[in-house]
C-alpha cells in the first residue's frame, strides 16, 4: 500500500543524500518523483560519491545518508542504520581487476587503486590481503588509472563489474565471491543511516517511507529502471537492469537478520585485524 498524502506547511524537510549510481536512483525513485508522500516529512536530495557521504557522515552533515558498512563504526555515535536500503553482494561483489593476468596470491606489496579508505571494499580487500599500498582514486577513474599502469590493480566498486572484460582487463579477485565462500554470508556494502536526533516518529516515517520507495520500484521496475538509467553513466540498458538487479533485492527491502549479521562479522573481523579503531554494535532501525 503506497501513501500518497499531501504535503502539508508543518511537514519537516528531510535532507537526504545519497550516491549518483544506479542501484540508488532506483530505490530513491518514488521519493525522489513524489510517487510516495507523507504529511509528516519531506525529503531534498543531494546527490554525492560514496566516499564524501562517509566523511561527510562522521560530521553529522545529513538527516539521511548512504554510508559504506565499513564507516558505521566512525559514525555510530551520531546515525543508526535503517532496515531499508541496504546494497548487498550475495555471492557476488566489488572486484579486483589489472591490465594483466595476476593471481590473488601476487597481490602482497603491490599498488592498487581503491574508490576511498571507508568504503566496505576496501575493508575486504584488507582483511583478504593486508600488505597492499592504497592508491585513493575516484570510482570513475580507477579503469583509467589501471589501463595507464600508475597501479597495478583497481578495486572496482560500481557498473564496471560487469564491463572490465570488454575493456580489456582481467579479473583478479571477486570479494563478494571470497566473502561467501569463506564465511557463507552476503557480503554487506552500505545502507542508509538516520541521525539519532531526529524525534522518534521522524525516524519511524522516514523508515517507513523508505520500504515504500524500494517496493514501489521493485513493483514498477520499467518505470523506475527508465528514471535510473539517466545515473547510469551511458551504460546501455540491459547492463543497467541488471546491475540494479544485483544490488537491489530482498536484503535491500529489508535487511531481516542475515544483513545485521553480516555487517556484525565485517566490523568484528575489522577490529580484530587492527583496521577498525574500536568495536560497535550495529544497530537497525525499522
Amino acid at each position: 500500500m503506497y501513501s500518497s498524502c499531501d504535503m502539508t506547511p508543518l511537514s519537516r524537510e528531510i535532507v537526504s543524500a545519497h550516491s549518483p549510481d544506479s542501484d540508488d536512483a532506483f530505490m530513491f525513485y518514488a521519493l525522489a518523483t513524489k510517487k510516495v508522500r507523507s504529511p509528516k516529512v519531506s525529503f531534498r536530495h543531494i546527490l554525492e560519491d560514496i566516499e564524501s557521504l562517509n566523511r561527510k557522515a562522521v560530521e553529522g552533515l545529513y538527516d539521511l545518508t548512504a554510508i559504506s558498512y565499513h564507516a558505521y563504526p566512525y559514525v555510530a555515535d551520531k546515525y543508526v542504520m535503517m532496515a531499508s536500503g541496504s546494497s548487498i553482494g550475495d555471492g557476488y561483489g566489488p572486484m579486483l581487476v589489472a591490465a594483466r593476468p595476476l593471481e590473488p596470491d601476487e597481490l602482497a606489496g603491490k599498488r592498487i587503486a581503491v574508490p576511498g579508505k571507508l568504503t566496505s571494499a576496501y575493508l575486504a580487500l584488507r582483511l583478504f590481503q593486508p600488505d597492499f599500498e592504497a592508491v585513493v582514486t575516484p570510482f570513475d577513474k580507477i579503469m583509467h588509472a589501471v589501463r595507464e599502469h600508475s597501479v597495478e590493480a583497481g578495486l572496482i566498486i560500481h557498473e564496471g563489474q560487469l564491463t572490465y572484460d570488454r575493456e580489456g582487463f582481467h579479473r583478479v579477485l571477486d570479494l563478494g565471491r571470497w566473502w561467501k565462500s569463506k564465511y557463507g554470508l552476503p557480503l554487506p556494502l552500505g545502507g542508509n543511516a538516520l541521525l539519532r536526533t531526529l524525534p522518534g516518529d521522524i525516524q519511524s516515517e522516514c523508515c517507513r517511507l523508505m520500504r515504500e520507495s524500494i517496493q514501489y520500484a521493485l513493483d514498477n521496475r520499467d518505470e523506475a529502471l527508465s528514471y535510473a538509467l539517466q545515473f547510469a553513466r551511458d551504460m546501455e540498458t540491459s547492463l543497467a537492469e541488471k546491475f540494479v538487479g544485483m544490488y537491489v533485492n530482498h536484503y535491500t527491502l529489508d535487511a531481516g537478520d542475515i544483513v545485521p549479521a553480516a555487517v556484525q562479522k565485517l566490523l568484528d573481523l575489522g577490529y580484530e585485524a587492527g583496521l577498525i579503531p574500536r568495536r560497535v554494535q550495529v544497530e537497525f532501525i525499522r
